[in-house]
C-alpha cells in the first residue's frame, strides 16, 4: 500500500517553512518566485493528497496560485483552525516549523475539501472590493469625527469625506466595468441586484467572496458565510444559540443589506416584523433576516431567476 502524503506549508512574508506529513521531513524556501519553482520541483515527485496552507492576508497568494496551476492539489484554511487544532493535539508552541508540522498533521487528520481557487480576473475583483470597503469605513470614521470636531478641522474632514467619496465613486464604476466585462457574473450581478435591499456593494462582494453561491444548500451557505445558529447544548443545559466563523467581510455587507432590506424589501421587512413582535431581540431578528436573505439570494442565483419572477413565492 502506498504512502499518501500531506504537506503543511506556514507563510510568512519572506519564507515558506514546508512539512511533509508523516516523513517529517522539513525544508524551508523563500517566498519568492525561485522559491516557489523550487518549492514545486521538490512536491511534484512524492504526489501529496493535500497541499495545506493557512490564509495570511496575501502572503500566501503567490505559492498557493502557482502550486495550483501545477497541478498540486491545494488548500488555504482559517488560521483559527490550525490553532485549535494544535490546541487540541497538545502543541502549544508556536515556531515557523512547528506551524508547518501542525498544519500537516491537521491535513491528515481532518482533510479539508478541495475547493475551487480564485482565477486572475476574480482575485483583482476581490481586491477592488476589498478597498471599496475600507473606503467606505474610513467615510464612517470621518464622519462621526466631525460631529466633534472645531471649525478649522471641520474644513478639513469635510474636505476628506468629499475626497474618499468621490474614490468610491470612481471604484464603483471599475468594479462595474470588470462585472459588465464577464458574462457570468453581469448576469449574476442583475439577479443580486434585482432584490431590494441589494446593490453593487453587496453584489459585487458575493460575486468575488461566495464563488459557492447557488451551488449550496440553505444550511451549508448559511454556515459558509457564518448566519447559522449553532448549538450550545450539553445534557440538561440547553444554550443559546449563536452564529459563530464564517466569512467576516461578507457577513458585514450582508448585514447593511439586511438593514436596507427590512425598509424597502416586503419580504424581508414582514419577516423582521414578525420575529420583533414574537419578542425577538434586535441582534436575533436582524441576524435572522441576514440569513433568509441570503438564501433567498442564493435560490435566485442556482435557478437564475430575478425577484420580481419570485417575488410572490419566496
Amino acid at each position: 500500500m502506498s504512502t499518501e502524503y500531506f504537506v503543511g506549508i506556514d507563510v510568512s512574508k519572506d519564507t515558506l517553512d514546508v512539512c511533509v506529513y508523516p516523513t517529517q521531513d522539513t525544508f524551508r524556501v523563500p517566498n519568492s518566485p525561485d522559491g516557489v519553482d523550487e518549492l514545486i520541483k521538490r512536491l511534484k515527485p512524492i504526489q501529496p493528497r493535500l497541499v495545506v496552507f493557512e490564509a495570511t492576508g496575501g502572503y500566501e497568494t503567490l505559492a498557493v496560485s502557482s502550486l495550483s496551476a501545477a497541478g498540486l492539489p491545494v488548500v488555504v484554511v482559517n488560521p483559527r483552525q490550525i490553532r485549535d487544532f494544535a490546541k487540541s493535539i497538545g502543541r502549544l508552541a508556536k515556531t515557523d516549523v512547528i506551524d508547518a508540522g501542525v498544519i500537516a498533521h491537521f491535513a491528515s487528520a481532518v482533510r479539508p475539501e478541495l475547493r475551487p481557487l480564485k482565477d486572475t480576473a476574480s482575485q483583482e475583483l476581490t481586491e477592488r472590493v476589498t478597498r471599496r470597503r475600507q473606503i467606505v469605513d474610513m467615510i464612517v470614521a470621518e464622519t462621526n469625527r466631525l460631529k466633534a470636531a472645531t471649525r478649522r478641522n471641520q474644513r478639513d474632514i469635510q474636505a476628506h469625506i468629499r475626497w474618499l467619496q468621490k474614490r468610491q465613486t470612481q471604484i464603483d464604476d471599475e468594479i462595474k466595468r470588470n462585472i459588465k466585462n464577464s458574462p457570468l457574473w453581469r448576469t449574476t450581478d442583475e439577479i443580486l441586484q434585482s432584490a431590494p435591499g441589494v446593490g453593487i456593494g453587496t453584489s459585487s462582494m458575493l460575486i468575488s467572496g461566495v464563488a459557492e453561491l447557488g451551488q449550496l444548500n440553505n444550511k451549508k451557505i448559511s454556515c459558509l458565510i457564518g448566519v447559522a445558529p449553532l448549538n450550545r447544548d450539553s445534557g440538561r443545559y440547553k444554550g443559546r444559540r449563536t452564529i459563530w466563523g464564517g466569512r467576516a467581510q461578507v457577513r458585514a455587507v450582508l448585514y447593511m443589506s439586511a438593514l436596507s432590506a427590512i425598509q424597502y424589501n416586503p419580504v424581508i421587512r414582514q419577516f423582521y416584523q414578525r420575529l420583533r413582535d414574537a419578542g425577538k431581540c434586535f441582534k436575533v431578528a436582524i441576524v435572522a433576516c441576514m440569513r433568509k436573505l441570503l438564501i433567498i439570494l442564493n435560490a435566485m442565483v442556482r435557478n437564475q431567476t430575478k425577484w420580481r419572477d419570485c417575488e410572490n413565492n419566496p
